[in-house]
């Protein structure tokens, strides 16, 4: 609103002292004075000037106390008028005057935006000079991440960047984490940017950016990175069978994406339902079952696993294990020493001996009884 719209406002209002305080508003204003113009009153010193700091949605007093009950007040607001006197010119249903005693003249603004941030002036007529203060409302607001990258998979070895941009006031500092899959979390760089050169296997997992400042409350946000690589078999377990069992070997892996699996005994490949093989996948490992055991079912077998991104095998035999052969001791034949090895031979021994001993006490007690009838 330009200054004439203010003066022809002030001609038409019926109270006097409201033209007054325009006026005086005006001349607070130094563009508002014709050039060589002076003042029957000298000019006030340097306004006062104070500082709020508000939080968004909070309400915000700026206060001001007038000299006497004869003085009045204004409210500007960057060269507009929100109020004169009791008189509201603010259309904004957000502001009102505040008094708990005469001198009180305190402008509140509720529920605050950060377009309310600025520079206030409350402007005191009096009988004899002006006083003005000046007060610098600071509108704080939380910070908000606006933009942030979405999420990806790479492939081992290239190059990520993420983005992370927040708003907020006072300007809000950025800071990432890495979070891998297992859960486990640790810092991993500050700044909008997060540039990670040749990423590996082990950084897969989220990356959370946090944005704060002074306000409550800070912002999180995460991006998922997958990284993709090639197979690596971790094991492949040993296995060995006796003739007519079953025979299991199990082949662990690591890869991104899943692998598909293949077995191979020597250089045939084998599949489900072929002379009792069952071969059961899933995401990262396989097992091989061999049911039956035949003689022709031991040699070497391979786990094949491949993706996308390349192969890998490794190899172990199956092999057959011999059980102890079990017999009745009625039925059984005297165990010979060549059967035993040397522990059965000194079992055969010490049998020996106990049968000598036992018939030499036996001949002893029939000579000691011929002895003792002569």
């Amino acid at each position: 609103m330009d200054m004439m719209m203010l003066v022809q406002g002030a001609a038409c209002c019926s109270n006097q002292w409201l033209a007054a305080v325009i006026l005086s508003v005006c001349c607070l204003l130094p563009s508002c004075l014709p050039a060589g113009q002076g003042m029957d009153y000298p000019w006030p010193a340097v306004p006062v000037v104070d500082n709020l700091v508000v939080r968004q949605g909070e309400t915000a007093m700026l206060r001001c106390i007038l000299e006497d009950g004869a003085s009045k007040g204004a409210w500007l607001n960057r060269s507009s008028i929100i109020f004169a006197g009791n008189d509201k010119w603010s259309v904004d249903p957000r502001v009102s005057i505040s008094a708990s005693s005469k001198k009180d003249y305190n402008l509140r603004i509720q529920k605050v935006e950060i377009s309310d941030d600025g520079m206030y002036t409350c402007s005191v007529q009096t009988e004899h000079s002006p006083r003005t203060m000046q007060i610098i409302l600071t509108v704080q607001v939380s910070p908000k991440i606006f933009e942030i990258s979405p999420s990806m998979i790479v492939n081992e070895g290239t190059n990520v960047s993420l983005t992370c941009l927040a708003s907020g006031k006072p300007e809000p500092s950025i800071s990432w984490r890495h979070i891998s899959p297992s859960g486990t979390a640790k810092p991993f760089g500050t700044g909008q940017y997060l540039d990670i050169y040749g990423i590996t296997r082990d950084q897969a997992g989220d990356y959370e950016c946090l944005a704060e400042n002074a306000v409550p409350y800070s912002d999180v946000k995460k991006v998922n990175v997958v990284v993709n690589f090639a197979p690596t078999i971790l094991e492949i377990t040993p296995s060995g069978v006796s003739l007519g069992k079953t025979g299991l070997i199990r082949c662990e892996t690591a890869a991104v994406p899943a692998p598909t699996f293949e077995w191979y005994k020597g250089e045939r490949k084998l599949t489900n339902g072929q002379k009792g093989i069952l071969i059961k996948n899933y995401s990262t490992r396989s097992i091989l079952h061999v049911s039956n055991v035949t003689e022709e079912h031991f040699g070497n077998y391979t786990c094949v696993a491949v993706n996308k991104l390349g192969t890998s095998n490794a190899s172990l035999p199956l092999n057959q294990i011999i059980e102890p052969s079990t017999t009745s001791p009625v039925t059984s034949s005297a165990p010979s020493t060549a059967q035993y090895g040397i522990t059965g031979r000194a079992e055969i021994l010490f049998s020996c001996w106990y049968l000598v001993l036992t018939l030499s006490s036996f001949t002893s007690i029939i000579y000691l009884k011929n002895i003792i009838i002569q």
